[in-house]
């Protein structure tokens, strides 16, 4: 029997993720719940992911082949293995989509006995020609929308063309979309921007959006209380149906011994735990930026002098960049370590998980990454926010005006942020006026992501939806988009709750 289906010979699902961690580790845990609801499941993605995660020693060779569960399986993205994907970006994507649907194809046909056993393929918006595989073996479709539900309405609208973006000629409009406040340019995604760099993203997102015929179902990793207004906006045209926070189960308040499904492709320094509890409850500034952005090193010193200044416990995560550059990007000051010895520490990777939970955190500066964002939401704790790219700076919108739980780093005419803005924002949070509403808010929406994924909750009944759909005999239906956001009489109980 083939390696995929020893489970059973039915209720088989494939997922199909980008290679980046922040893009399988949600898919891994819409898989847990999958199997929660008796699905056998596993996951596909490129070679570069297992090299990575077995290059980890925080990770055991066994845990690049199962993951809670879950079966990783892997194809070739048509690149050796030292190929730099992140400054060749455009290159990758499209050796990727040469490369990709061929290659997932032939993995099909070789852990599959018959590809007709696959209720479903499940991909992301990173490789949205996975449809065109699962359309290849009539296999039904569903993408897994891994950023905010608003910025997949905001890409729709884009790219079908339904509303008024900036372009060449009025680069700085301000766009109004239902369910949204006013966005400026410096608050939109930068891959609807008339300057942005990467040709290849805009080109991808246009060919999705223009299809989305190719797929029955559209999920979202996020939950309805938090985003209702744009889901129903989207409710239409074409709805996205919140199935989310995918956090950690510790964020969520389930069982401790709940094993988490998620890859790990750096070691985290543990000793960052022991510091936390050395320090005095809601004192620590948390401090990263992802496993992407390589700051500048004048804004890496303006984030130092404003940590230093602010005297107050700080946790900063300086992963060293994967190819490290002459004029110091992604480096700490000279001279910092030692003069903060004895005020804050530094470390390449931390478990952000763990973290986010520990009692001694106050806040957090983030690049605004999703992922990050929803660890943070369902850990109840405010953010300052520092956008970079792709769907940062809406991020950053929503976390200030949508969901009102933090401040942002303004820059300057240069385009960088000073030290002083920073600190001013540490107190904001901190002590300011805004302080105790921003923590009442913030517990509030953690309250809230919990209530989604128990049982009967807003997520918890999509994901009921979603498994009964797809172990029904759907291919003797028709193939019309379903419903995004529970039924009619789901959404209702939904907002009486909130009234």
């Amino acid at each position: 029997m083939a390696q995929a289906e020893d489970k059973g010979e039915e209720n088989h699902v494939l997922l199909v993720a980008f290679s980046a961690q922040g893009h399988i580790n949600p898919m891994l845990r819409l898989g847990k719940r999958l199997t929660a609801k008796g699905v056998h499941v596993a996951l596909a993605t490129t070679e570069i992911a297992r090299h990575r995660i077995l290059k980890s020693s925080s990770t055991d060779a066994k845990a690049a082949y199962l993951v809670a569960g879950i079966k990783l399986l892997f194809f070739s993205d048509g690149l050796s293995l030292d190929y730099d994907r992140k400054t060749n970006l455009d290159l990758y994507m499209d050796s990727l989509g040469k490369h990709g649907p061929s290659n997932l194809s032939a993995l099909i046909k070789e852990h599959y006995t018959s590809p007709k056993k696959l209720l479903c393929l499940v991909t992301n918006p990173f490789v949205p020609w996975v449809s065109d595989v699962a359309a290849e073996y009539n296999i039904p479709c569903a993408m897994l929308w891994i950023q905010p539900c608003a910025l997949y309405a905001i890409y729709y609208r884009c790219f079908n063309k339904l509303s008024a973006f900036p372009t060449l000629t009025d680069p700085d409009m301000v766009v109004e979309l239902p369910g949204l406040p006013s966005m400026e340019k410096e608050d939109l995604p930068s891959f609807v921007l008339p300057n942005n760099p990467f040709g290849s993203f805009p080109k991808l997102f246009s060919e999705l959006f223009r299809g989305m015929e190719k797929f029955k179902w559209v999920l979202g990793n996020s939950f309805y209380e938090l985003e209702k207004h744009v889901i129903d906006s989207m409710c239409e045209l074409y709805p996205i149906r919140p199935i989310g926070p995918l956090v950690p189960p510790t964020l969520l308040g389930l069982d401790q011994e709940l094993e988490d499904a998620s890859v790990d492709m750096w070691k985290s320094d543990e000793t960052c735990i022991e510091w936390l509890t050395q320090q005095p409850p809601c004192s620590v500034v948390y401090v990263s930026f992802g496993s992407i952005v390589v700051l500048p090193a004048k804004q890496m010193e303006a984030i130092a002098t404003a940590l230093k200044n602010a005297k107050r416990p700080f946790l900063w995560v300086v992963k060293p960049p994967e190819f490290p550059t002459p004029d110091g990007a992604g480096q700490l000051p000279l001279g910092f370590l030692e003069e903060t010895k004895d005020q804050g520490q530094v470390v390449r990777w931390s478990p952000q998980t763990r973290v986010l939970s520990h009692p001694a955190v106050a806040c957090f500066i983030t690049h605004c990454g999703w992922n990050s964002m929803l660890e943070t939401i369902c850990s109840g704790i405010p953010l300052i926010a520092y956008p970079q790219w792709t769907d940062q700076p809406t991020n950053a919108k929503l976390i200030v005006d949508v969901f009102k739980i933090g401040v942002r780093i303004k820059k300057e005419v240069d385009g960088n942020m000073s030290s002083e803005v920073i600190e001013k924002c540490i107190e904001e949070v901190m002590v300011g006026p805004m302080a105790e509403q921003l923590r009442k808010t913030a517990m509030a929406l953690k309250a809230k992501a919990r209530i989604a994924v128990q049982a009967g909750g807003s997520s918890d009944e999509n994901i009921r939806l979603f498994v009964e759909e797809i172990t029904s005999d759907s291919r003797e239906k028709d193939d019309s988009p379903k419903v995004g956001n529970l039924s009619h009489e789901g959404q209702d109980k939904v907002r009486d709750k909130d009234v």
